[in-house]
């Protein structure tokens, strides 16, 4: 399944190529290259997709930007590496500026995205390709998708302009949107055309936006409503989870790591993945590093324990003060998703550091860091949440459970507790916790009032270059916080967490310190406003 699934998000790649607006009429491309027919429909709507991959997951990635600006991961300066222009620092340090390399690559590749869902919407639009019965549905599954890149502009960027056109005339530079019609622009996409998608569960819409996926999206526009708008839409975003929820097609697995495992898409908590499959995946130079969270966690020792086909580059870990909030003896999620202790080969054989000033010593992951911009090869605990297979490549065959049922719950609970309803939100809390604690099944439950209280972080700077104490008791809801971080992290959930409960801009952690509240916004990229004298710069930068 996996297979079919990458081999038609790849059967039209090489029609994917633009980066900005297009200026040409796509019929023209379509008479002068082939003679569609309404088989090829699939592979078109299929091309759409294939942005969103790039987007999430390759170097300078949105799972970057919303994971190492957090107080969840950071990527340190190695002895080895991980330097580069100093961005990695920059973005535990909240000094990223409107030249860095996320900055841009993400707001490119949400646009190439857009561009190529109003191509196929073109094409469709105009019966440039045959579509027989699914022409509504085809519209629809390609809106809800483009509304989905423009939630990622909403959320990084803010003020975006809205373009749904693709034959636009050679001298078009787009007008700039609000924030509000952005969010507005996007409900009102996903809720007109929700009723046209498909209600399956099966191999046809598998990696596809069907209408389960449509109500998680917008449940997820309505949780941070408050932030995109002002104006919190709790009871919407329940309403959206329920949709979800009374399906009945979708079910917490008993084991959390099955989620997580190389062969996942059969999950029944997936609702909406990224799909990815090496065997198809490496045929495109560019997708080298399509998923490869092994290679950008693992010290390169670690080659060794996983049999792997290169040597990891070993950076990306947890921030200390992270780690300390788990519940290290019964919890699940720590012992089986984060990779510590002393190291070894497949064959036994204890693993030696091989750089650095720990040279020589045995390789013990230890969650210790000195500083975001100096750190040795035993230093932070590395990502295990999905599973390594052994014999691996640089590109994961697991998919990405990038919308799963555990979520939609987690939403549900959020929201009831904050309209009041403390031990309702509790019941779904356990709920979802209970897995996790079948060693010691009391420490599954979880209250109401212990909800309302603050968070177990303990926040402050805290490394080499000095220490402040400010703890996480001030937090309201810290404790729902901390619970979204054990169940979502290495998920690219937390940035928004941390925004939506007033942390982001607040808070200081290992390295880093407040640098003001206009930095719950990223700013537009210069290259872009360079284009477009019609974009204005985000307050602040």
């Amino acid at each position: 399944m996996k297979a079919i699934q990458i081999f038609l998000l790849l059967s039209f790649f090489t029609m994917v190529s633009c980066t900005e607006l297009e200026t040409e009429s796509y019929d023209t491309i379509i008479a002068d290259q082939f003679n569609p027919s309404e088989g090829d429909v699939g592979s078109l709507i299929a091309s759409a997709y294939v942005p969103w991959r790039d987007l999430f997951n390759k170097w300078q990635s949105y799972f970057w930007a919303q994971e190492i600006s957090t107080d969840e991961l950071l990527i340190p300066k190695r002895p080895w590496g991980w330097v580069d222009d100093g961005g990695y620092r920059r973005f535990h340090y909240h000094q990223w500026n409107a030249e860095d390399a996320i900055i841009y690559t993400c707001w490119q590749r949400a646009y190439k995205g857009i561009t190529t869902c109003n191509k196929v919407i073109y094409q469709i639009e105009n019966d440039l390709v045959p579509t027989g019965d699914f022409k509504e549905s085809s519209l629809a599954e390609l809106k809800v998708l483009r509304a989905s890149y423009y939630w990622v502009l909403c959320d990084m960027y803010g003020n975006v302009p809205i373009v749904t056109d693709f034959d636009v005339p050679a001298d078009y530079l787009p007008e700039q949107n609000t924030r509000k019609e952005v969010f507005d622009f996007i409900v009102a996409e996903i809720a007109d055309n929700i009723e046209q998608l498909s209600d399956k569960t099966d191999q046809s819409t598998y990696g596809r936006m069907n209408k389960w996926a449509a109500h998680t999206l917008l449940a997820k526009m309505y949780l941070n409503a408050g932030v995109y708008t002002g104006s919190t839409k709790w009871d919407e975003c329940i309403a959206q989870c329920d949709a979800v929820i009374n399906s009945g097609n979708y079910i917490l697995e008993g084991n959390q790591k099955n989620v997580f495992v190389t062969d996942n898409e059969n999950s029944k908590e997936i609702i909406w993945p990224f799909v990815y499959d090496d065997n198809y995946l490496v045929q495109y130079w560019a997708d080298w590093n399509a998923f490869d969270h092994h290679m950008q966690t693992l010290p390169q020792e670690m080659q060794a324990t996983y049999n792997l086909q290169n040597s990891p580059w070993g950076g990306i870990c947890a921030i200390p003060q992270f780690i300390n909030t788990f519940d290290t003896l019964d919890d699940a999620r720590f012992r089986d998703n984060w990779i510590r202790g002393v190291q070894y080969s497949a064959n036994g054989d204890v693993l030696i550091v091989q750089n650095g000033a720990q040279k020589g010593q045995v390789l013990k992951l230890v969650n210790e860091l000195p500083a975001v911009d100096t750190a040795e090869a035993n230093h932070g605990l590395r990502l295990g949440k999905f599973e390594y297979a052994k014999g691996s490549g640089s590109i994961l065959n697991n998919d990405f459970p990038f919308f799963r049922y555990a979520d939609i719950l987690m939403m549900k609970a959020e929201c009831l507790l904050r309209k009041g309803s403390a031990d309702a939100a509790a019941t779904i809390v356990t709920e979802v916790r209970a897995r996790s604690f079948k060693s010691n099944p009391e420490k599954a439950t979880v209250t109401g009032a212990e909800l309302l209280a603050g968070s177990s972080y303990d926040y402050g700077r805290r490394d080499v270059h000095g220490t402040t104490d400010e703890g996480g008791e001030d937090i309201q809801y810290g404790r729902m916080l901390d619970e979204l971080g054990y169940e979502f992290f290495q998920e690219a959930h937390r940035r928004q967490d941390l925004i939506r409960f007033g942390v982001f801009t607040t808070k200081s952690w290992l390295s880093h310190e407040p640098h003001g509240e206009y930095r719950a916004l990223f700013p537009i990229p210069q290259v872009e406003r360079n284009k477009n004298a019609n974009l204005d710069q985000n307050p602040g930068y």
